[in-house]
């Protein structure tokens, strides 16, 4: 932990996880642009060698594009990632089906799946040394002194700025203090989080199967702590909260079995699974992204329900967004404490994480009502779907964050 009291920044990220860190990276190649970091947490060790990080992400081809242009994707081992040709999504209480191909809007890939720390990683290997880290610390104080943001930390150190940036999470701690109310709902389900073993490959597919419990993805990983490739997935099993709590107190083989039997062993069965880790499930979204002075992104902004694993994509388009912004203002001479820096890349932001929110919440409406009626009718639509070319190529653009 750096050891001056006090301190001085252009901009003032807190929280250094995936969304703060690729703003982080972002901002560190400007010469004089000074930037902090400040998280309660120390920088995560090194991916383990020997077994999968139960964290993975769905990194659309935009966000690889900006990940790319921040010369971190060149360094991630191509074993420690998966990109994925083709995804299957059914509907596991009937007949209807999607099946959606890279070759239908001639790319090379819909996607990657990759783990949380191998990305966090190669985002800490390629900032520059400017950047200043603060950890392990959190913010105690914040107060507004001037048109300058002072923070006090909790090891009795300051940090000024001119700009400071939420990127704490889906509990930010920066939002409370700011006093930006949040649209909040419980969905009253949790995902099941856990990396498994099938028998079968799976030939480099995302699948996703839909009922009125909630929806199960298998998301294809590269290789296995012994070599073997095609046969781990890492699984989001979503639940509601007393059947998700049965699951996670099963015995690793009956939940394997269970597991293979609610994805209709579509990877045959599934032989071994990882320790489970249990997540709530929330929809949050802030009713502004800022203030003069204070901007969110991420989670800290916008949550959203993992089924179509657009979350860590929209937050690095939001670091992406800000940095474009903060650096438009600073190259004019603008200061970044200026309305219209958070006003820009609000307008910027705020509609497409609404619509992207409000298309997760009818896809769960429309599968979590058990209704025959919305059953004849999905499985009709989803068919009808899967026939029309041009509708699943613009599916398939705008989840890959090109539209």
């Amino acid at each position: 932990m750096d050891t001056e009291r006090s301190h001085t920044a252009d901009v003032v990220i807190v929280g250094a996880g995936l969304v703060g860190s690729a703003l982080a990276c972002a901002l560190s190649s400007a010469p004089d642009l000074r930037i902090v970091v400040i998280d309660n947490q120390t920088p995560p060790p090194s991916p383990s060698a020997d077994r999968f990080d139960h964290r993975v992400v769905a990194l659309s081809p935009a966000a690889i594009k900006f990940l790319r242009e921040l010369q971190v994707w060149q360094n991630i081992d191509e074993r420690r990632y998966c990109a994925y040709q083709d995804m299957e999504v059914w509907d596991g209480e009937g007949n209807g089906r999607i099946a959606f191909s890279c070759n239908e809007v001639h790319r090379d890939e819909l996607g990657v799946i990759v783990e949380n720390s191998v990305v966090l990683q190669a985002l800490h290997a390629a900032m520059t040394p400017r950047v200043t880290w603060l950890t392990p610390v959190s913010v105690t104080e914040w107060h507004q002194v001037n048109d300058l943001q002072k923070l006090v930390l909790s090891d009795g150190s300051t940090v000024t700025a001119s700009l400071v940036t939420g990127a704490d999470g889906a509990h930010s701690q920066l939002r409370e203090m700011a006093g930006i109310p949040v649209n909040a709902w419980a969905y009253h389900h949790s995902a099941i989080v856990t990396t498994i073993r099938t028998q079968q490959h799976h030939r480099f597919t995302a699948r996703q199967r839909f009922s009125h419990q909630g929806p199960l993805a298998f998301l294809p990983l590269h290789g296995g702590p012994n070599g073997e490739i095609g046969r781990y997935c890492s699984i989001v099993w979503s639940l509601d909260e007393e059947v998700a709590e049965r699951m996670m107190n099963l015995g690793d083989q009956a939940f394997c079995r269970e597991l293979t039997r609610v994805s209709e062993a579509c990877l045959g069965e599934v032989e071994w699974a990882d320790r489970r880790h249990l997540i709530p499930l929330w929809q949050r979204h802030a009713r502004d992204y800022g203030r003069p002075g204070f901007a969110l992104i991420g989670d800290a902004a916008h949550t959203i329900h993992p089924l179509a694993g657009q979350g860590v994509n929209l937050g690095l388009y939001d670091a992406r967004a800000l940095a474009g912004e903060i650096t438009r203002a600073h190259s004019r001479g603008v200061p970044l404490q200026h309305p219209s820096v958070v006003q820009r890349y609000q307008r910027q932001r705020k509609l497409h994480n609404l619509t992207a929110m409000a298309s997760m919440e009818g896809f769960k409406r429309l599968f979590g009502n058990p209704s025959p009626l919305f059953l004849v009718a999905r499985n009709h639509g989803l068919n009808w779907v899967d026939r029309q070319l041009w509708l699943k190529r613009l599916l398939m653009q705008t989840a890959a964050g090109e539209i």
